[in-house]
């Protein structure tokens, strides 16, 4: 499998001809939508979903789906019959992939804010995307995706974070708001020795996962 990172929160994988997009929002690159039949979407803020670029690719092709949670399909009319409710315990298949879809709230900001769905997705057992949340997924996995800065995130809480899923590999999203020093400071206190491989992917650039 490749994973290719993007802007901000999203990323596509490839596998055998199979791709699927996660979280393209108005942060990333248009150009990681392109050939893409499926995206999963873990909630409804516009830098996981940006409803422009998913309008304007299922109108390119009729057989375009986005998978977001039941609560957020409310917020998005504009994808019509392009949107699919999935909700945590759920299992299917997007692109090929077997997803499971875990957690189910968003990380508290301040005062109970946001308070807004949102899930991770587990894509064949082995990448896991949590969001915008710091959810445990039940089963193990090998590679986690793991927010490196937010509203709702302090980055002892990212340590604890990798620490609690204990993935063979760990790769930064979520990192738009840093700039190239905060990026290094970020990634100098991630890769600890703690059994699991750190590496940040430069936009646009992919990694191969066996």
């Amino acid at each position: 499998m490749h994973l290719i990172k993007y802007g901000h929160a999203c990323v596509r994988l490839e596998a055998d001809n199979r791709v699927l997009v996660i979280d393209p929002g108005t942060f990333s690159e248009a150009e990681a939508l392109d050939g893409v039949d499926e995206v999963l979407v873990t909630h409804e803020h516009p830098d996981h979903l940006d409803i422009a670029k998913l309008v304007a690719a299922s109108q390119r092709n009729s057989a375009f789906r986005v998978y977001l949670p039941s609560a957020a399909i409310e917020s998005t009319p504009e994808l019509g019959s392009a949107a699919v409710a999935v909700d945590a315990g759920q299992r299917f298949t997007a692109a090929g992939f077997a997803v499971d879809v875990v957690g189910g709230a968003h990380a508290e900001i301040y005062d109970g804010l946001p308070g807004c769905a949102n899930v991770g997705f587990v894509v064949d057992g082995t990448v896991y995307h949590p969001g915008d949340s710091l959810f445990v997924p039940p089963s193990p996995v090998a590679t986690l995706l793991v927010p490196a800065a937010a509203p709702w995130l302090k980055l002892s809480e990212a340590l604890d974070f990798v620490r609690a899923v204990r993935p063979k590999r760990a790769f930064p999203i979520h990192d738009a708001t840093l700039n190239e020093l905060g990026q290094e400071y970020v990634d100098g206190w991630l890769d600890f020795k703690g059994g699991t491989e750190y590496t940040r992917i430069p936009v646009g650039e992919s990694v191969t996962i066996r």
